[in-house]
This record gives C-alpha cells, sequence and structure tokens, in this order.
C-alpha cells in the first residue's frame, strides 16, 4: 500500500532533508492554498489563507511514512507538544485536485515571518 504525502519545505528536492525521500516515487509539483511561515531553517504550513503554498508530491511506501513521521515529531504521547501533525488534505497536483498527506504547523501564524510566495525554496532564508 502506498501514500501520496505534499511537502513544502526541507523534503522537497534540493532542500537540506531532501535526502529523506530516498525510495519515494516524485509526482510532481503541487500547490495548496494555506500561510506558510519561517519556524527557524525550515518552514511550517497553515492550512488557512489565500497564499498558493508550493511543493511537491510524492508516493511512498508505510515504512517511509513512518520514518517522516518520526522525523516530524508525529506520534508523541503528547501531541500538545509537538509542532505539526499529518492530515489528508487536498492539494493541485498540475491542474487535478489530489488528495494526500500534508505535515501542518500546529503552532499558528502569529510571531513569525510569512513567507508571501509561498515557496521556501525561493526565500531568501
Amino acid at each position: 500500500m502506498t501514500d501520496l504525502l505534499f511537502v513544502y519545505g526541507a523534503l522537497r528536492k534540493g532542500a537540506s532533508d531532501d535526502w529523506r525521500m530516498k525510495g519515494a516515487r516524485w509526482m510532481g509539483s503541487a500547490e495548496v492554498p494555506g500561510t506558510l511561515v519561517k519556524i527557524d531553517w525550515y518552514p511550517g504550513l497553515v492550512l488557512k489563507g489565500d497564499t498558493r503554498v508550493k511543493g511537491e508530491v510524492y508516493q511512498i511506501g508505510p515504512e517511509l511514512l513512518k520514518q517522516l513521521d518520526g522525523f516530524e515529531g508525529i506520534g508523541l504521547t503528547d501531541e500538545g507538544k509537538g509542532e505539526y501533525h499529518r492530515i489528508q488534505a487536498d492539494v493541485l497536483l498540475g491542474q487535478k485536485p489530489t488528495k494526500v498527506w500534508i505535515y501542518e504547523w500546529l503552532k499558528g501564524i502569529d510571531g513569525y515571518e510569512l513567507i508571501h510566495s509561498g515557496d521556501w525554496l525561493e526565500s531568501d532564508f
């Protein structure tokens, strides 16, 4: 069984942690409406707002999904202490709405710098 995962920051091709996507199948560029913020050396996506957040969709297996969940802090005993949760949402893959998993930032946008372009790889951070 495989899942589709939308990545928008450090896991994208050319970003600092793209090596973690080894074994995943790139399905294409995609975008989702939301708000992208700079957390530190990585971004967070809140699925509210009207910025077109750019990313990529990958087809991944259950073992890689489990590894990425660990990297993103999913599955903590106290999820309130985590930064992200993994939820399903629709993205535009090409021009086609596609249901994918997304790691959504849990801490909101207040106090964080907005990435108005919606593209982490084109930001100056």
